[in-house]
Formats: structure tokens, sequence, C-alpha cells
């Protein structure tokens, strides 16, 4: 095992304890969260549904991916490698999947028990200020417990694998980060259909056929869909932003290593610890103040603790770093004798990561605010009928992608800039550019959770009738907060995936250059060469790059639709007890909300493994049967086809939301309008955009890159000649391809026999 040295190893010490010393601070911010007032016995019954609808989904959720984790835990001791480095990269794939999924769960709780508590306030006494005050106060708190947990967990699990591997750590690592995301996509995937489902079944059934609010009590989809919006928008969500943490932190320590020897294996961790101390501030500044606007309150948070992230990495460089790049020990050989200041460069590197996060907010904020003019002009088109919204909402998020991936674009430029030409330095610099993001991600994580709590929130108000018409509107105005702020996390968490995915894929050409090295041979020419070559211009390479592309849109294809059909069942299941029981609408009878509860589980349960056999499994076919040259361009795609696929559909989905709440805002005629039950239809239309395909294609992306990384030294070692053994490779490659489209085959065949089984359920209804 090689040695750190001692200086190195105090710092990395410290780290843990500053990890330690967050996840103490998540522990102080919850129990501000849970000794606020809880409510009226009516509010607390509804959110008592809603806590055990949550943690039962969660719990059969976690058994059912229990079985991913073991056999993936296996199949990683297959891999090449060192004995100790495989054992460590298994442990830690395994402490990696814990941890999101303890994030998800910590999410998950806390929110389901901080909406009663928002909407406690709403309706406590005192002025209207205090309350709406208050209110913002517990959400954001909510928030900053997960993204603490997530500050702390993510880096005390680096932390822990460099101390005990020391210099091997980026090895081990790779399995950290692939448990993180592995999970997350699977919880995402997961619960955006669940939460879907049961919105798009709630809305199409209770607001456009039967003309009663979003959350009326008699509505037997609402407390599912308070459901999803925890297990979806918390759990998944939170699991998302840390995998996205941990994945970063892995590129950036890999290419460190790589670059800058032990310095740049030590200064990522230093810069992502900066992260706890922002987080800490910006929790603790974010406060709205009399007669602002939430959304004011929380980009000056924001923006204040991303400044003070920037001048603190920017310090932390001059403290460590030394004046020359010769001066660092183990500097790669490119660079020893390059100009310029490392101090400088790298400072420059996480500025421009924390400018990114601080652009893409505006960006995002602006294409989805219920103020800005691309929402208002959504929902203008409400005037001529559902049709006008979906284009107009689908027009936005196709503008927005070209202009928020070209912002990521501009960062990717200006890390290559700062890096002179160097191609390795300019990916380290673009993973360190990510870590500066990632200093904010405790706040961004606080955001996000705002959102789904003040949902909640205003949904047990108004199902209980306990909150007068002023606690009312604070809420809806929290609510319309929140879809902004989620909006834009969705933007910051689309920037972190490709910033990671474009260092990850540095991560992937290391790996493929030592196997290499290991291997001896650069080929013997022809269809070897062909399969080693990274040359963009090669067919098959380019072949690569459409596979990629394509994997992105059958992943998106496959989790909208798996929306489709749960929402379908969701639709037959109200219709039938509306029906069933006339006396729901009158009040004298109870829906039976258990039932559709239990119907988005199992169908979102279902519905988990083809997305995620398909991220698995896909780069396993290319790489093996395409060599790795046609894997780096399958990589290329993905990254480039997911972040326009990610940013559009999530940013039509933000503005068809918003735009929905101008509506009912009282615009062109308000609820029961015509004009509403347009935009009721495009809010439906973009609820599996927004919250279940595009969110996944973060982890996606992220996934198939650590699967690349993986794989990589095997496909190097079946393809040389010395040792090929292309019956073994093909083998391999065709039985990756037979689970991965077998998976979509099924879900396929699954879907006719669902849509079969509705039709006739229909008819026997009618009749």
């Amino acid at each position: 095992m090689q040695e750190l040295g001692t200086t190195s190893l105090v710092i990395v010490g410290v780290i843990a304890v500053l990890a330690l010393a967050a996840l103490g601070v998540a522990v102080v911010l919850r129990r501000q969260v849970l000794a606020a007032g809880d409510g009226t016995a009516s509010m607390q019954g509804i959110a008592q549904a809603i806590q055990e609808g949550a943690s039962a989904y969660l719990n059969r959720q976690f058994r059912t991916l229990a079985l991913f984790v073991v056999i993936v835990f296996a199949l990683l001791f297959l891999l090449p490698g060192d004995g100790g480095v495989r054992i460590g990269r298994s442990v830690a794939f395994v402490f990696g999947a814990a941890f999101s999924a303890a994030i998800g769960y910590l999410g998950m709780w806390l929110a389901v028990r901080a909406n009663l508590r928002v909407a406690a306030a709403a309706q406590a006494a005192g002025p209207v200020d205090a309350r709406r005050t208050e209110g913002a106060r517990i959400a954001f708190r909510t928030g900053g417990v997960v993204g603490m947990s997530v500050v702390g967990l993510g880096l005390l699990g680096a932390t822990l694998v460099v101390l005990v591997y020391r210099a091997e750590a980026p090895a081990v690592l790779e399995g950290f980060g692939f448990g993180a995301a592995l999970l997350a996509m699977f919880m995402r995937v997961g619960g955006g259909i669940f939460t879907k489902a049961a919105d798009v079944g709630a809305d199409l059934v209770g607001k456009v056929e039967q003309g009663i609010p979003e959350d009326d009590p008699r509505n037997a989809a609402t407390i599912a869909d308070n459901v999803g919006d925890n297990v979806g928008d918390c759990a998944g969500m939170a699991a998302d932003l840390f995998e996205s943490y941990a994945v970063m932190l892995v590129a950036a320590l890999i290419l460190g290593k790589a670059v800058f020897g032990e310095q740049g294996l030590i200064f990522p961790l230093i810069v992502t610890a900066i992260g706890a101390l922002v987080a800490v501030l910006g929790v603790a500044i974010t406060k709205v103040r009399a007669g602002e606007s939430g959304l004011t309150a929380i980009y000056r948070g924001f923006y204040i603790s991303a400044l003070v992230g920037a001048l603190l990495a920017a310090a932390a460089a001059f403290l460590y770093l030394p004046s020359s790049f010769a001066d660092i020990e183990g500097v790669s050989a490119e660079l020893r004798d390059a100009a310029g200041d490392p101090r400088l460069v790298t400072s420059g590197a996480v500025v421009i990561g924390v400018v990114l996060a601080g652009v893409i907010l505006a960006v995002t904020g602006y294409f989805t605010g219920t103020t800005s003019k691309p929402t208002l002009h959504v929902a203008r088109t409400s005037q001529t009928g559902a049709a006008t919204v979906v284009l107009s909402g689908i027009g936005v998020g196709f503008e927005s992608a070209v202009y928020t991936a070209g912002i990521i674009a501009a960062a990717i430029c200006g890390a290559f800039l700062l890096a002179g030409g160097s191609v390795w330095l300019s990916l380290f610099l673009v993973a360190l550019a990510g870590c500066g993001l990632l200093t904010t991600v405790g706040v961004i994580v606080a955001m996000d959770t705002f959102g789904p709590v003040s949902d909640n929130a205003q949904g047990i108000a108004e199902m209980s009738g306990d909150v007068d018409a002023e606690g009312a509107q604070i809420l809806t105005e929290l609510d319309a907060v929140g879809n902004t702020t989620k909006a834009i996390t969705k933007g910051i968490a689309i920037a972190t995936a490709v910033l990671a995915a474009t260092a990850l894929f540095g991560s992937y050409a290391d790996a493929v250059g030592t196997a290499l090295v290991s291997a001896g041979t650069a080929g013997t020419g022809g269809i070897v060469d062909a399969l080693l070559s990274f040359q963009v211009i090669s067919p098959v390479t380019l072949v690569g790059i459409i596979l990629g592309g394509a994997t992105v849109f059958l992943f998106s294809g496959l989790a909208i639709d798996a929306v489709t059909r749960a929402a379908g069942a969701i639709v037959f299941e109200v219709r039938r007890q509306f029906r069933e029981h006339p006396g729901i609408m009158t009040g004298e009878v109870r829906p039976e909300y258990g039932r559709v509860v239990d119907i988005c589980t199992k169908d979102s349960l279902r519905e988990l493994a083809t997305p995620g056999l398909l991220a698995a499994f896909a780069p396993i076919a290319v790489g093996f049967g395409l060599g790795v040259g046609p894997l780096a361009g399958f990589l290329a795609g993905a990254i480039g086809t997911g972040v326009l696929m990610a940013v559009f559909l999530a940013n039509a989905g933000g503005a068809w939301d918003n735009a929905k709440k101008i509506v009912e805002d009282g615009a062109y005629g308000g609820k029961g309008s015509a004009a509403h039950e347009a935009v009721v239809i495009g809010d439906t239309v973009g609820d599996p955009f927004k919250d279940t395909a595009g969110p996944a294609i973060n982890p996606l992306i992220k996934v198939m890159n650590l699967v690349a990384v993986l794989i990589a030294p095997a496909v190097v070692a079946m393809s040389v000649p010395e040792d090929a053994n292309h019956v073994l490779r093909i083998g391999i490659a065709l039985a990756a391809a037979a689970i991965a489209f077998g998976a979509v085959i099924h879900s396929r065949l699954r879907a006719a026999r669902v849509d079969h089984e509705a039709r006739l359920e229909h008819e026997v209804g009618l009749v």
C-alpha cells in the first residue's frame, strides 16, 4: 500500500472530524424543526397517513434494492485489480449504496413531519408576515438537515477510504461512487413513478372530471399524491444530490492523483470540506424578512454562501499548494515544466464552478418562475386550449436547454483555457469546478426540500380545513416558491452531472491508458486498433456516440411510459370509487386512500428494474462488444444528449407547473375555467417530465460512466492481441445486451397486458 505524508494524513483526519461536526449540526437543526408546533388533531391525522404511506413505500423499495446491491457486490470481485483493492471497492460500494439510501430515508422521514409544522405555522396566531417567515424557516431548515447530512456522510465516506487505503483510495472510491449513484438512480426512478402517477391521476379525475380542488379530501388519490412528494422529491432528490457529491469527489480524487500526485488527492477534499462550513452559513442566514418573497431570501442566502465558499477555496489553494507546478511532488511529466501558478489555476476552477451554480440558478429561475416572461407566456396560451399550452411549454423547454447547455459548455471551456491547453489538467480543473459548485450543496438540498414540504403543507391545510384564508394564501405563496426552487435545484443537479460525467470521462481515459500500458501493446492494426482507438471520425466510434444518445432517449421513454401506465391505473381506481360510492362527493363516505397508495407502490416497484438494468448493462454490451474506443463514444453521446434532454424535461415541466399556479391565482378565469382545465392538462404532461425522467438522467449518465471506468481494464485485456479472448468478450457483450433489452421487451409485454386488463376493467365498470 502506497503511503501518504504526515501532513496529508493530518488534513484528512481534520476533514473527517469536520464531517462528523456537519452531522452534529444536522442533529441540532432536526431538533429545531421537530420543536415547532404540530397543528390540530385533523392535521395530525392527515400527516400520519402520509407518514405511514411514505415509510411503507421506502421500506418495500429498500428490500427490493437489497438484491441488486448483493449481486453487484459479488460482481465487483470479478473485475481485474489487486485483491485488497477489489475487496475495498466492493465494501465501499455497499457503503455508498447504504449512505445514499440513508440520506433518502432521512429526507423523507423529516419532510413528512415538517410538512405538518409548516401548515401549523401558517394558521398560528400572529401577523401574516410572521407566519410566513416561520413557515419558510421550518421548510428551509428541514432541507438544511438533509443538506448537512449529505455533506457529512459524503466527506466521512471519502476520508475514511483515504485514511485506510491512502494513495490507492481513488480505485476503492470508484465503488463508493458507483454504489451511491446506482441507489440514487433507482430511488429517483421509483420515487418519480410513484409521485407522478398519483399526481396525474389525482389531477385528471379530481380537477378535470369532478371539478374539485387538488387536495380535496374527497379525492382518493390525494394522500398518495402527498406521499409521492416525499418519496420522489425528498428521498429521491436527496439521494441524487448525495451521489452527485460522492461521484464528483471520486472523479476529482482520481484525476487529482494522476495530475498532481499526493496534493491532487488531498486538495479536492479540502474544497468539499469548505462546503460544510458554507452549508452552515447558508442555512443560518436564509431568513425571510417582513414583506419579502421567500424566493428573494433563498437567492440571497445562496449567493452569499457561494461567494464565501469561493473565497475560502481560493484561500485554501494559496495556503496548501505551491506557486509552481515543478514544486508539486508527484506532478505529471506533462506539467512539470508548465508555466503558471497552480494556486491561481485551481482557484479559478473553483470560482468557475461557483459562478456556474449562480448562473444556472438565474437562468432556470427565469424560464420557470411565476413572474418571468416564459412562464407567463405559457399561462397566456391557456386561453386557446390545452394543445397550445403543451406546445408553448415544449418550446420553453427546448429553448432553455440550449442556453443551459451553452453555459455548462462555457464553464468547461473556461477550465480548458485555465489549463493552457493541457487535456489532463483541464479534466482535473473540470472536476474541481464541480467540487466548487458543490460547496453550495447544503444550500441546494435545502432549496429542493423546501418545495415538497411546502406542497405537502398546502395539501394538509386544504384537506383539514383548519387554515384560514390568510394562512392558505401563505401556503400557496410558499408552494409557488417551492416549485421554482425545485426547478432550480434540478438545473444545478444537471450541471453537476455533466461536470462529473466529463471528469469521469477523463477517469475512464486514465483507466484505459493504464490498462494499455500494463498490456504492453498498442495493437497490431485492423480491427484491434479500431476497438482501442478514441478517434471520433472512426465509424465504430460514431456508432458508440449514436448508441449513447439512443440510450438516454430509451431510458426517458421507459420512465415516462411507466408513469403513464401507473397513472392510468390510478385514474381507473379513483373513478371506480366515485362511481361505486356516491357518498364520497357529499362527504358521507371516506375514500379508500390506502388502495391508491398500494397501487402506486406496486406499480412503481414493478417498473423499477427495467431502466436500472438498461443503465448498468448497456455500457457493458457496448464496451465488450465494440471496444474501449466506441465505449468512449457511447459515454460522449450519453453526456451530450443527457444534458439537453434533462434540461428540456425539467424546465418544460417547471413552466407548466407554475403556469397552472398563475391561472389558479385568478388569471384568465381562475379555477374551474376552461383556461384552468388547459393548464392542468399541461401540468400533467409535465409531471413525468420534470419529476421522473428528467431528474433520473442525472444519475443515469454517472452510473454508465462509472460502469465504463470499472470495466475498462477488462475490456482492454480481452482486446489486445497477446491476451485476446474474443469468444469470451463477445459472449459477455451478448449476455449484457440480452439482459438490457430483455428487460425492455419484458416491460413492453407487461405494458400490453396491463392495457388489456385496464380496458376489460373499464368495460365492466361501464356495464
